[in-house]
């Protein structure tokens, strides 16, 4: 892949890569950290790259694996060295501050309400449940795609999918959600 196909890839996927890396993320922050992650080593390998190809589900692979790395990372060090919760730091007299808090109208803020909780629910799901939810509402993926990605027989990403969205609706209708 040469640089111009490179940049019409970027074009043509970014918007979907950089989606599914912040709902794998669950933060704008981490997951604009993790799609430029993912662009450096698709520009890496760019020469291998071969344009012809399903570009796009290498490139969501790549950012699947990078994720699963850093959690590894992440996980050995708080094992290794915990971080104290915000809670306790405010109890011990550290002042926490919420810049982010901006006077909305309501119904703003009862529509995010409602888009934090079913991504909360989401992003509580399995790994195993979640990433192909992920990659099929957030980056527009056929069922196809997502086995090839995940290594996984199409029979399983679909029987994945039902039982995601079977405890979603589960979890929706304990809190008495009804739409």
């Amino acid at each position: 892949m040469n640089n111009d196909e490179f940049e019409r890839f970027v074009l043509k996927f970014g918007k979907d890569i950089l989606r599914f890396c912040r709902m794998t993320t669950g933060d704008a922050e981490n997951g604009d950290e993790l799609y430029q992650d993912t662009m450096l080593k698709l520009l890496e390998k760019k020469k291998r790259l071969d344009s012809t190809q399903n570009t796009k589900s290498y490139a969501l692979s790549t950012s699947i694996y990078l994720w699963k790395n850093k959690k590894k990372k992440y996980a050995n060090r708080m094992r290794l060295l915990p971080i104290d919760s915000m809670d306790e730091m405010s109890d011990e007299g550290y002042e926490v501050s919420n810049q982010d808090a901006e006077v909305s109208p309501e119904h703003i803020i009862l529509q995010q309400n409602e888009i934090d909780m079913v991504q909360g629910l989401v992003a509580s799901l399995p790994e195993r449940y979640r990433i192909p939810i992920y990659l099929y509402y957030s980056a527009d993926m056929q069922i196809k795609e997502i086995s090839e990605i995940l290594g996984l027989p199409e029979g399983t990403v679909k029987s994945r999918m039902r039982k995601a969205k079977k405890q979603l609706k589960e979890k929706l209708e304990a809190i008495g959600y009804d739409r």
